[in-house]
């Protein structure tokens, strides 16, 4: 596949600068890019990479003279980026059709041109939606929905009666609807308590590998519209993300937290269990989070206090030695005053 520069800037409505006719059969970072490919610049750590690239044309936020090539002028160059990187990505591999060494229950309501590969196992009353992909290792118990053009990956497990929407991405190895970690303590042993929920993913949701989703102990544990969720989380039951909020890897979420729409939390962040994160929080790198955070909080550190108070008082870290001996020679400072006060009350 090959489109013009012009037919590319097109579609992310930007300006070209040099020649429209060039034509791009794919794109590269700024290093890899050769003759043909396409890359973008946006920040300049990278401007010494730039004059040295072999890219073809490049996506600026404004003119770049370091770059004798052709510029497509865009707003954000990373989205226009990621959108030309969608248009020459290739496709999904698929199964053709529904594999004989694949186990399906004959209750299961398969749509046109699914693609199940061998080694897929799924269960009574359960329902694959039109276009979707089951990678071998696939485990999807009695009472699943899936939606449409749903791609799983190898090594999912599903278990019975979650429901999962349309153009949905699960990687490799992510468990969906396993129990919720809960027990009641009765003196020194823990009494289970039934798991009797279920999972709902919504539609446009993307899960990294490895990661859990434990079912709800009543209701539902609820992954709403176009949240993205990286490797290795922990979601606990009856946990809600709101739509279009991001979790990257190793997150942890404890029972029962609502997390607000557009919600970002970098990696390694920790929530206590029953809190509410408002709209739009941001929550960075490795916090512990114990108290609730309001619409459009920042927050940093353990335990999690506003964000340019971490700031300020990570600033001083650095300096704690020098405060150390400042205040040993006050101390000491005060000794021998003291001791000269006391002398020259004996004397007098």
């Amino acid at each position: 596949m090959e489109l013009s520069l012009g037919e590319i800037a097109q579609r992310v409505e930007g300006r070209v600068i040099g020649d429209e006719d060039i034509m791009i059969a794919g794109v590269n970072s700024l290093q890899g890019a050769g003759p043909g490919e396409m890359s973008f610049f946006g920040d300049r750590r990278y401007k010494e990479v730039l004059k040295k690239t072999k890219a073809s044309a490049v996506f600026v936020p404004k003119e770049n003279p370091s770059f004798k090539g052709s510029q497509v002028v865009v707003s954000n160059p990373e989205l226009a980026y990621a959108k030309v990187a969608g248009l020459f990505a290739p496709p999904v591999p698929r199964f053709g059709g529904i594999s004989e060494g694949a186990v399906i229950h004959e209750s299961c309501e398969t749509g046109e041109n699914v693609s199940i590969y061998p080694h897929v196992y799924i269960g009574e009353e359960a329902a694959i939606g039109e276009g979707t992909v089951l990678f071998p290792g696939v485990f999807i118990g009695n009472g699943v929905k899936i939606g449409k053009e749903t791609l799983i990956y190898p090594n999912v497990t599903i278990l019975h009666d979650c429901l999962i929407g349309d153009k949905v991405i699960i990687h490799a190895g992510c468990v969906i609807g396993s129990d919720g970690f809960g027990y009641v303590r009765d003196g020194s042993t823990s009494v289970k308590i039934p798991q009797t929920g279920i999972v709902q993913i919504d539609d446009h949701v993307e899960i990294g590998a490895n990661s859990c989703i434990d079912r709800a102990a009543l209701g539902k544990t609820w992954i709403k519209r176009g949240a993205k969720l990286d490797n290795l989380v922990q979601v606990a039951h009856n946990v809600v993300i709101g739509e279009d909020a991001i979790l990257v890897a190793q997150v942890g979420i404890s029972g029962s937290v609502h997390i607000g729409r557009e919600v970002i939390m970098g990696g390694q962040v920790g929530i206590a269990d029953h809190l509410e994160i408002g709209d739009r929080a941001m929550i960075a790198p490795q916090a512990g989070v114990a108290k609730s955070i309001p619409p459009g909080g920042v927050v940093s550190g353990t335990p999690a206090i506003p964000h340019r108070l971490y700031l300020k008082a990570t600033s001083l870290m650095s300096r704690l030695p020098q405060f150390n001996k400042r205040l040993k020679d006050l101390e000491k400072r005060m000794e021998r005053q003291e001791k000269e006060n006391r002398g020259k009350q004996e004397k007098s």
